[in-house]
């Protein structure tokens, strides 16, 4: 039995500091049950030695800490034997509630034995952290239970008392406020410290989940998502769209190895989302080697024209310099117009904000009737910034759906 006890609590203090990094419930359950455990134990091998040493006729009361040892590490091997930590946890809460009151009633009643029971509230508290609010109340009920029947018995178990020198007697008391005061702080700065853990990583993965949120959607429209708002789809009178290709890819991809090509889209792309966080206009989706933007939407500007054309400008140059760095001869066509929209969130699981109308097919047919390297824009979105900018004399372009269209090369800015 000496084994038991050196042993067990060198077990528990592994288990504890094992557990102490790895905050799940479980871990935290068996943190708390260890470091309860432990600590009941260093007070009950105190309580031996200090009443054996009173004589032959305190054997008795000596005996109840010296039970609650043998069985506590019992239940213990036999815990990691059969891995049932259940078993383990209602065995404990039992001794930590039963031992105290019964050694003050065999020590003799409150005053004798200077309020030992009150380590019983470590059971109900040990509940509380680890079994939860609900399962925890009958175990609080219990102690309350046991405090009334000494409260009520108490005449009769100091009739009996043994008489302990006041010596001991004030031990006794300072251990027992002091102890149980240390262990429920102890706890309950343990149980703190994981709570204000599983905050911390709460917070990093809020932060985590709302910047992929903003990945995938406009901070505006994120916003309302957020509030519940989950049915978005609003008109814009006047919004300028663009889509942007790069020509001949589909060739120059059938050369590639997959990790090349994905690299190279991914310097294109990764570019033209700096130009559109630059200018404050809105990627709504890439499209294979396909490029769409709008500006004026979800965020209306005045000036919405006008930072889509400096945006093709910047494309065209940013493109250029993959190019060379690349050595691989890139090109594209970017087509744009400006009109009315409906903008909205589609999908319940996949979000995604897209753009419906003929706006938006006339942007697209823009881009794919445009010459490689030009910026060509319907007649819409040229009265708009004709004023700013030099274009090409007008054209007009069969367009599919729509006949003739009046169409012009976005050339360069006019100097001021």
């Amino acid at each position: 039995m000496t084994d038991i006890l050196v042993t067990a609590p060198s077990v528990l203090t592994r288990e504890f500091w094992r557990r102490f990094s790895t905050p799940t419930p479980e871990a935290l359950g068996r943190s708390i049950m260890s470091l309860l455990v432990i600590a009941e134990s260093i007070v009950c091998i105190f309580w031996i030695f200090t009443l054996s040493s009173l004589g032959e006729g305190y054997a008795v009361i000596a005996a109840v800490p010296y039970v609650y040892l043998v069985i506590s590490y019992v239940s213990l091997f036999l815990f990691y034997r059969l891995k049932r930590f259940e078993y383990f946890t209602f065995t404990q809460l039992v001794m930590l509630l039963v031992m105290p009151f019964v050694m003050q009633w065999a020590i003799g009643g409150f005053a004798a034995s200077s309020g030992v029971a009150i380590w019983a509230i470590l059971s109900p508290v040990g509940a509380l952290m680890i079994l939860g609010t609900r399962q925890s109340t009958p175990w609080f009920l219990l102690f309350v239970g046991l405090a009334f029947i000494s409260w009520k018995l108490n005449h009769y178990f100091a009739g009996n008392a043994m008489p302990i020198p006041t010596t001991v007697k004030d031990a006794f008391f300072l251990m027992n406020i002091t102890g149980t005061a240390s262990i429920l702080y102890g706890v309950l700065r343990y149980f703190q410290a994981q709570k204000e853990r599983v905050m911390i990583s709460l917070e990093l993965e809020q932060a985590r989940s709302e910047k992929l949120l903003l990945n995938i959607l406009p901070a505006a429209i994120a916003e309302r998502l957020k509030a519940n708002d989950m049915r978005i789809a609003d008109h814009y009178e006047s919004v300028t769209v663009m889509f942007a290709d790069l020509v001949n890819f589909t060739q120059i991809s059938e050369k590639m190895p997959a990790l090349q090509l994905i690299d190279l889209l991914s310097q294109v792309f990764l570019k033209f989302d700096q130009l559109a966080e630059k200018y404050q206009v809105e990627k709504i989706k890439t499209i294979g080697d396909a490029y769409m933007v709008v500006s004026g939407a979800p965020i209306m500007y005045a000036d919405h024209v006008a930072r889509i054309a400096e945006m093709a400008f910047d494309m065209k140059v940013v493109l250029q310099e993959v190019a060379v760095k690349t050595g691989i001869d890139l090109n594209m066509r970017i087509g744009i117009h400006t009109g009315p929209v409906v903008a909205g969130v589609i999908g319940s699981t996949k979000f995604s904000y897209d753009l419906w109308g003929d706006t938006v097919n006339l942007a697209s047919r823009m881009e794919s009737t445009c010459k490689p390297n030009n910026i060509q824009v319907t007649r819409e979105t040229q009265a708009l910034i004709k004023d700013a900018y030099i274009f090409s004399e007008k054209a007009d372009v069969d367009v599919k759906g729509k006949g003739l269209v009046e169409t012009y090369f976005l050339l360069a800015r006019k100097s001021s």
